[in-house]
């Protein structure tokens, strides 16, 4: 036993830590925790919410589970159905897809 051990410091002498020595993640900032304190807080909230849309996983249009996945910018892939589609740059659907939609079932209620 070394002398002037503690219990509260025995982790960083006995040796690598283990998962109950590892400190907590993040919890708000998530991805843009690398960041640290650099570029400010609006800009990171922005980094952060492109961020979580381009790992989202996403619905397939063609086979309906959510196995839609991005590849590279703007290109998606759905892992069951093996469709590869072109899409929006970090999320699935454009907001002028979303738009058109919406326009298209206003004109369907209307010709009704």
């Amino acid at each position: 036993m070394i002398v002037g051990v503690t219990d509260q410091n025995r982790s960083l002498v006995d040796g690598p830590c283990t998962q109950g020595d590892m400190a907590k993640r993040t919890k708000k900032v998530r991805t843009v925790g690398k960041y640290w304190t650099h570029y400010g807080a609006s800009l990171r909230k922005m980094v952060k919410k492109t961020e979580i849309s381009q790992h989202a996983k996403y619905t397939c249009s063609f086979c309906g589970k959510t196995k839609m996945k991005r590849q590279a910018v703007g290109i998606w892939h759905c892992g069951s159905c093996m469709k590869t589609i072109a899409g929006g740059v970090s999320s699935y659907n454009t907001t002028s897809v979303t738009v058109q939609l919406a326009i298209r079932g206003l004109e369907e209620l209307k010709d009704q």
